[in-house]
């Protein structure tokens, strides 16, 4: 990575330590890129308010939160993470029929899951529950609540069966598939505008780092697995399959995905307006990942 000799840091990196994020992080321990970012590891909500502070050049930022400081950020292209259909690890878990949901145990630490699952329980299902935040522990959520918002690991084993018994599971990225008839973008990587435009050749080298780490790790998926299974209840097929699952691409359909998002926060209330969608100058750095 080349810095200038006006540069007198390295770029300052916010990295979320979920499974989601792996692959986009797998490659750069083994190109040695890491050596030339600060890296800082956070929960999403930290890290989101660390970027829109400043205490961040570049780093993963909820999609509902850059949305709302679309003016001092700027989207890396061709990096998000979502899906175009279930996402295995953004789920609401029923103790009841849907339809009989009358109150919610928010575990997520997503901004833009809350507000998903919002979404769909009042506007696909017709419902207005009672909402309340505890830590993402699922028996004791489903006792104090008829359902819970799970995101990341817990949902994932909530996913493929570790849930109490009587339960039902429903996707939220699915959801908003059939709902909106386009991919769901959970979050995006976005520069600080003044960093991105102050040092453009950093920038286009972070991005760069981010799409060759993700290269690497798309190209060895089951690899990949396998090192995060170890860690993991989960086994590396399963773990194969949900990184399968996952869309890290920022083209055209999940640019129209996060266009309806926003569309949906403005009739709701959380935005003003759909905000204008802006990349960082990267110097050719494009999604040209297959459809």
């Amino acid at each position: 990575m080349q810095t200038s000799g006006a540069e007198l840091r390295r770029p300052r990196v916010g990295h979320i330590q979920f499974l989601n994020c792996l692959p986009l992080y797998w490659g750069l321990v083994r190109s040695g890129a890491l050596l030339d970012v600060e890296l800082t590891t956070d929960t999403p909500d930290h890290l989101n308010d660390a970027l829109v502070r400043g205490e961040l050049d570049i780093g993963p930022i909820s999609l509902v939160e850059y949305l709302r400081h679309p003016d001092e950020l700027r989207l890396l292209p061709g990096l998000a993470v979502g899906s175009d259909g279930p996402v295995l690890s953004v789920v609401l878990v029923s103790s009841v029929p849907v339809e009989q949901i009358r109150s919610v145990a928010l575990g997520a630490t997503s901004r833009t899951s809350v507000l998903l699952a919002e979404m769909v329980l009042e506007e696909r299902f017709g419902l207005r529950p009672d909402y309340a935040t505890m830590p993402p522990d699922l028996p004791t959520m489903l006792r104090e609540a008829d359902a819970a918002v799970l995101i990341g690991d817990p949902a994932l084993r909530a996913t493929f069966g570790v849930r109490p018994s009587g339960t039902t599971v429903l996707d939220l990225g699915q959801a908003w598939r059939e709902e909106s008839g386009t991919p769901m973008v959970f979050a995006v990587w976005a520069a600080r505008r003044e960093f991105a435009d102050r040092h453009p050749g950093l920038v286009k080298d972070v991005a760069e780092a981010f799409r060759s780490s993700l290269d690497l790790a798309l190209a060895q998926i089951e690899t990949v697995a396998a090192s995060a299974a170890r860690w993991e209840e989960l086994d590396p097929a399963t773990l194969a399959r949900y990184f399968r699952a996952l869309d890290f691409r920022l083209g055209p359909d999940q640019q129209e995905g996060l266009r309806r998002f926003a569309g949906r926060l403005v009739r709701r209330g959380v935005l003003p307006a759909v905000p204008e969608i802006v990349f960082a100058e990267t110097g050719g750095v494009v999604d040209n990942y297959p459809e």
